[in-house]
């Protein structure tokens, strides 16, 4: 299947607009750093070139505006400005726009606007410091292209051509890379050439030459200066062997390799190595039941190979958590200047991995809980230094992993949950009782309520009690958990807990009457058995003692309805979510299970107890628990008997 050329640009230029975003926010607390200056400008001068290359004319067109203003500060006429970095991050989102195809032509021109009247000030303000004057006489540099560059379309001729525009210029060809004429490619490029150029040359313009390949390919540049000329390694791509004119090597870094693969192909593998793991189950149950020796060798054999080949396709759809934590930077940044506030990002923990579906769906609920953080939370600057706080509040994000799990806190240092006023809200709207008992887990869960808000007053970002129900609901639908936690006066902090894959678990299989059922391992503590002289003598307090420690217990075959008499020695496992246990008493523990998970159908989604389902070896279908359903329907059995007693 051949790629839409114009698919790849959009792929290729969000990542761009990416690197610029990023840029512009770092040069926002750094107006002088010329080095981020510069990383801005090759990312709009390639996007303007790779736009309208592929097409993109309206892009380019408004792209090369900014990179104009870019340039003047690259060049040192103008200064770096907080106004200016706002305008061409505005110009971001716009250029954005028109990669999707979906602009609004008044807003371009809008921003053209603002971005000249930016420029006009910054000149205004004063000249930029100058950049250092070319005190060089010329510059020798060598360049070698990646073996592709010819396929990729990229020409050395014409290179070769810019440089001989920039000044006086000699040009000489290496050809000691060259294979013998029987393993020559036509199509690859083995020269490499060294060229001189003398004259009142800036480097930047040298650079500029190859903008577009400089991440690939091998550049060295060196000022030609007679006292002590200094070589300075720009980028080093590709492997070199020794230079055979002069004995020096050149710098070498190899090239890191990458394929970019759509994501419905990834799913499409995903499901397969699901249908294999399924398939080895029950040939292996087949091998242990009917089979020889030899059989049960092969079988050992493809489970270890479906083992491997599942856990290299779980690594593939794997992604760090700090991609998704970066695209906040933007979005707090925006909350500062909307809100007046000094707010501060702080994230930990990007390296955490995660799979690309979880954090694809995790992001519209951190966005929900980040702006709350900021609007709600954190206190204005007067407000904090009457308290004793920095002027600046800070929201951390931080990621770790805890079994199965990522774990993701969002924490501020603001001025934490009001309860009195959570309280009276949901006093108001009916959701609790004048004088109702209430634990404070309970009560500062009543934020995510449908409707339910504390904020004196409606803003643009928040206040219409829209989006905490919506964040607590898409939270489970991942199969995961919300804790509040909030001390006052000193901030708030919001815990999620998430499966790090929703494809492929390992679980273990249990038997419940005549039925089998999967609880997710990674909750799984320990396993203990229940006598019957330890079951009748709980029931009607189905609290276990556990190292001095009640733990309630469910009794699953009463909660399934199975109509059968319990086995003689019936099994409790014992299950966590938080800080949170509960036993789940079964009949039989059958043992461990690679668990690949289908979802439930649409008549049976809305069925609490059950996150999922599985296909086991024999072709039956088992239940996968929800253990947080199973947990929040224990826990308030736990609560009424130790208040009775």
């Amino acid at each position: 299947m051949t790629e839409d050329p114009a698919a790849a640009f959009r792929v290729e230029a969000a990542e761009l607009l990416d690197q610029v975003e990023q840029g512009l926010l770092d040069l926002g607390h750094h107006l002088g750093d010329m080095a981020l200056v510069n990383a801005v400008f090759r990312g709009l001068h390639t996007l303007k070139g790779s736009g309208a290359m592929f097409g993109f004319d309206a892009l380019a067109a408004f792209t090369h505006h900014c990179e104009s203003a870019f340039d003047k500060v690259r060049k040192g006429e103008v200064p770096a400005t907080e106004e200016l970095v706002a305008v061409i991050l505005s110009a971001g989102d716009h250029m954005r726009a028109l990669v999707d195809g979906d602009p609004d032509a008044g807003e371009g021109d809008a921003i053209l606007a603002r971005l000249a009247d930016a420029v006009a000030a910054a000149q205004s303000d004063g000249p930029a410091v100058a950049a250092p004057a070319v005190a060089q006489r010329g510059w020798k540099l060598f360049f070698r292209l990646p073996v592709d560059a010819m396929r990729n379309g990229t020409n050395p001729l014409t290179l070769l051509d810019e440089l001989r525009e920039l000044g006086a210029c000699t040009i000489a060809v290496r050809t000691d890379t060259v294979p013998p004429l029987p393993a020559l490619v036509p199509t690859d490029c083995h020269l490499g050439w060294d060229v001189t150029l003398t004259g009142d040359i800036s480097r930047e313009a040298i650079e500029d030459v190859f903008i577009f390949v400089m991440d690939d390919m091998t550049l060295d540049i060196e000022a030609i200066e007679p006292e002590s000329p200094v070589a300075e390694a720009v980028v080093a791509a590709a492997p070199v062997e020794d230079d055979g004119q002069n004995g020096a090597k050149l710098p070498v870094k190899p090239a890191a390799e990458s394929v970019r693969v759509p994501a419905e192909r990834l799913d499409l593998l995903m499901d397969r190595v699901g249908e294999l793991v399924i398939a080895q189950s029950r040939l292996s149950q087949l091998a242990h039941q009917d089979g020889g020796v030899a059989m049960r060798s092969v079988s050992e054999e493809i489970e270890r190979l479906s083992g491997e080949l599942r856990d290299t396709m779980m690594g593939l759809r794997m992604v760090p958590v700090g991609a998704l934590f970066g695209r906040f930077r933007r979005l707090v940044h925006d909350l500062a200047r909307d809100t007046g506030k000094a707010i501060e990002l702080v994230t930990d923990g990007e390296a955490t991995e995660i799979d690309k579906t979880v954090v694809e769906r995790l992001f519209d609920p951190l966005v929900h809980i980040v702006r709350n953080s900021c609007d709600h939370g954190l206190e204005t600057a007067e407000v904090r230094a009457a308290a004793g706080k920095p002027a600046a509040g800070t929201v951390r994000l931080s990621a770790h992993q805890a079994g199965g799990e990522v774990v993701i806190t969002i924490r501020d240092d603001g001025r934490g949950i009001d309860r009195a006023r959570v309280r009276a809200k949901a006093e108001a709207n009916g959701l609790v009782q004048p004088g109702q008992v209430l634990t404070d887990g309970d009560l500062l869960g009543l934020i995510f309520a449908p409707g339910f808000s504390t904020a004196a007053q409606v803003t643009s970002l928040s206040g219409r009690g829209v989006g905490m129900d919506v964040v607590k609901r898409t939270i489970e639908t991942l199969r995961g958990t919300i804790d509040v936690a909030s001390v006052d006066g000193e901030g708030s902090t919001i815990t999620l807990r998430i499966p790090l894959t929703l494809a492929i678990i390992d679980g273990l299989l249990v038997r419940v009457g005549e039925g089998r059922y999967v609880l997710p391992l990674a909750a799984v503590e320990e396993c203990l058995e229940l006598s019957p002289e330890e079951d009748v003598r709980s029931r009607g307090r189905s609290l276990i003692s556990l190292r001095d420690r009640l733990v309630p217990f469910v009794r699953l075959r009463d909660l399934f309805v199975t109509g059968t008499a319990p086995d003689p020695y019936q099994k409790i496992v014992v299950v966590s979510i938080g800080a949170e246990r509960v036993g789940l008493v079964v009949d039989q523990i059958i043992g461990n299970h690679q668990t690949v998970i289908k979802s439930m159908s649409a008549l049976h989604r809305d069925i609490g107890s059950f996150s999922g389902a599985t296909i086991l070896g024999d072709g039956n279908v088992a239940l996968i628990l929800d253990i947080g359903h199973l947990v929040d329907l224990a826990q308030p059995r736990e609560e009424r008997l130790q208040a009775a007693g």
